[in-house]
């Protein structure tokens, strides 16, 4: 990206690992969360957030390793959207900086949902990226995900022979190289630094859990704007059209449509970055 190099700022304590982006030398009036997906990591956001921290240099960006999820390992049960909501609260806590805006991307999106209903009283804008508020049975990609991952090998010579692995389920070669980035390498192999187990319980949690209330009713006066990939079927038309009509009745839920699949951060960065930079 053209333009000055960004600050950024690692800091890896008790609390969930994270990054804090900002533009050199600037002192941000306000502040948003990234919230990953499962399987990812905050740095899965990195590029759109120093994209928007150098449009909007007012804003600073924190990008969220949320529990068992990146840096973020050392977590007890029960791990659940309301233990992950928790954690992301302690952080902000610890920080003491002016959160006014939360990201959450798919499985990140109901834990930015929980987030603004527990504890979002100062929040201005909760955004969704392409993930529903709706209950649901385990599957999908996240799903079939876990369930590769269980039958793969624990452990590889080499990152692409665990690529191979991931790809023989069925993956594209993009989508095997990033779960791949959850290898560490010990003892001359790679093995997965991933807690199947604790995983699995997030995720089901994430799909008996109704967050149409927060939409239905935003708490305090947070605008909820929701992203749907068109590429992607996790937004169904008819959880569109419910989104649609509480708009007309609230004025504070909006629904956008933006091209690409439902990795949006690779598939349309600059999509995604110009929505957010003309919205904040």
């Amino acid at each position: 990206m053209p333009g000055r190099v960004l600050e950024e700022e690692n800091v890896n304590a008790v609390l969930l690992a994270h990054d804090r982006v900002i533009v050199p030398g600037a002192s941000p009036e306000r502040w948003i969360l990234f919230l990953h997906g499962v399987f990812g990591a905050g740095r899965n956001w990195r590029s759109i957030a120093r994209r928007l921290v150098h449009a909007r240099p007012e804003w600073g960006a924190v990008l969220v390793d949320l529990r068992l999820h990146g840096g973020s390992q050392a977590f007890a049960p029960p791990h659940t959207l309301d233990a992950a909501a928790a954690d992301v609260r302690a952080l902000v806590d610890a920080l003491g900086i002016p959160v006014r805006a939360v990201l959450g991307h798919s499985f990140g999106g109901k834990v930015a949902l929980l987030y603004t209903r527990d504890y979002g009283a100062d929040l201005a804008q909760t955004w969704l990226i392409d993930s529903t508020p709706a209950p649901g049975v385990p599957g999908g990609s996240a799903w079939r995900m876990l369930e590769a991952l269980r039958r793969v090998p624990a452990s590889f010579p080499t990152r692409d022979a665990a690529v191979r692995a991931i790809e023989a389920e069925g993956f594209e070669a993009g989508v095997a190289q990033w779960v791949t980035s959850n290898l560490v390498a010990t003892d001359g192999e790679y093995r997965w630094r991933l807690d199947l187990d604790g995983i699995e319980a997030l995720l089901r949690d994430f799909f008996r859990t109704d967050l149409w209330g927060v939409l239905e009713d935003p708490p305090g006066a947070v605008h909820v704007h929701v992203v749907k990939a068109m590429d992607s079927s996790l937004l169904a038309e008819d959880t569109c059209a419910r989104i649609e009509q509480i708009g007309l009745r609230t004025g504070r839920v909006h629904l956008h449509r933006l091209a690409g699949g439902h990795w949006l951060n690779a598939d349309n960065p600059d999509g995604v970055t110009r929505l957010l930079a003309d919205s904040l």
